[in-house]
């Protein structure tokens, strides 16, 4: 995945019928994994794929997402949908990178990357390029498709 993930969170939000905060906590939520591109290509100079970083790890994500909603609950209510929103949003922005990105379903007990589909690196392609010229593109563009469905009926109803 790599346009699809902040309409995702927008699906999401839309969906459940948040607003506010907890809305743009899902937003904030669905693109927060992809924050390890900063220390992909600034710190680690491209040298470990980046959904091997802890924030692509579901069991980390589920922990600390888990640890987020329950920490809300008690002490600032307030913020408990907003906590569910991010966590919600984090977990399906991993979901959707195993359609082609593999992901590490299995950490802490094994780093092996899993993905439904393989997008094979073409030589001379810049990898981007491939994945935006992948039959498996189909799944950004539904995706994109449905929020903008979303944010056209919320318009018509505002």
């Amino acid at each position: 995945m790599i346009t699809a993930h902040l309409p995702s969170g927008y699906v999401l939000g839309a969906s459940l019928g948040l607003t506010g905060t907890a809305f743009a906590a899902a937003l904030i939520g669905a693109v927060f994994p992809d924050l390890d591109l900063l220390m992909f290509y600034v710190i680690d100079d491209r040298a470990i794929h980046h959904h091997r970083y802890w924030v692509h790890a579901p069991a980390f994500a589920a922990c600390v997402g888990g640890a987020l909603i329950v920490c809300a609950s008690l002490w600032a209510p307030v913020w408990r949908w907003p906590a569910i929103a991010f966590t919600a949003a984090w977990l399906l922005h991993i979901v959707l990178d195993s359609i082609g990105g593999g992901i590490m379903w299995l950490w802490p007990y094994s780093d092996t990357l899993a993905s439904v589909i393989i997008v094979p690196g073409r030589e001379g392609v810049p990898w981007v390029l491939a994945f935006l010229t992948h039959w498996s593109i189909v799944f950004e563009l539904m995706i994109w498709a449905v929020a903008a469905a979303f944010w056209i009926r919320r318009r018509q109803h505002d």
